[in-house]
């Protein structure tokens, strides 16, 4: 699991949100008084440390029936990527403020009490089910990973039976479109293989030249998981 601290919030947000660059990307979750979950993409903006913060209001058309919900007094959660060396999600729990519509659509939010940092180690392996291309010898197969890490990741290659795998060998990875991400290529190391019915699971170890693709996969598949 990843490291969490808990730490006064404006100490968190000086030393962490400020590494948030303005019109970074943010999801804000929201539940309605019935229990309905909404998540939404939106971009920080800024803030004034134990005033607000100040995020830009969700699409309306991506809103749908959860912008009736999206007004003063309602409870939301935000999530935002600091990019770093091993990179962090700051996430807060706050309550809208107040709706602007000039100079555009803005959030107000309460200055929250409490912020949680998620720091991603090399450690941090996280169960997923990305959907990848597999190269091997120039011939692709259809894929998933399964979980991730920093260093690697286990494949499952659907219906690979016919192929022969050994530790040692090479392969690609080709993430076409993942959450924002795109084209991704990592090269990888076969560490072990074994069947699994019609399938071949893969235990890969990154190539050094592919640790920061790597590393962007699982800093975004935290983001989204959190």
């Amino acid at each position: 699991m990843p490291n969490q601290l808990q730490m006064p919030t404006a100490e968190r947000l000086s030393r962490n949100l400020g590494l948030l660059q303005a019109g970074a990307t943010v999801t804000l979750d929201l539940v309605t008084p019935a229990g309905k979950k909404g998540k939404f993409r939106t971009c920080f903006i800024g803030y004034l440390p134990k005033d607000y913060v100040l995020i830009q209001s969700p699409d309306a058309n991506k809103l749908g029936s959860f912008g009736q919900y999206m007004q003063p007094g309602a409870n939301v959660t935000v999530r935002g990527l600091i990019e770093g060396h091993e990179g962090a999600i700051v996430a807060f729990v706050s309550q809208i403020r107040q709706t602007l519509q000039i100079p555009s659509r803005i959030l107000t939010l309460e200055f929250p009490k409490n912020v949680t940092l998620q720091s991603l180690r090399s450690a941090v392996r996280i169960d997923t089910d990305i959907d990848i291309k597999v190269a091997v010898d120039k011939e692709y197969w259809k894929a998933s990973i399964a979980n991730l890490s920093n260093s690697g990741c286990q494949v499952i290659i659907f219906n690979g039976d016919p192929l022969l795998m050994t530790n040692g060998q090479k392969i690609k990875l080709v993430v076409e479109d993942f959450r924002g991400l795109s084209n991704l290529n990592m090269e990888a190391t076969v560490c072990n293989a074994k069947k699994a019915g019609n399938n071949v699971s893969l235990g890969l170890k990154f190539e050094e030249s592919s640790q920061e693709q790597a590393q962007k996969l699982l800093q975004q598949t935290m983001f989204e998981q959190s």
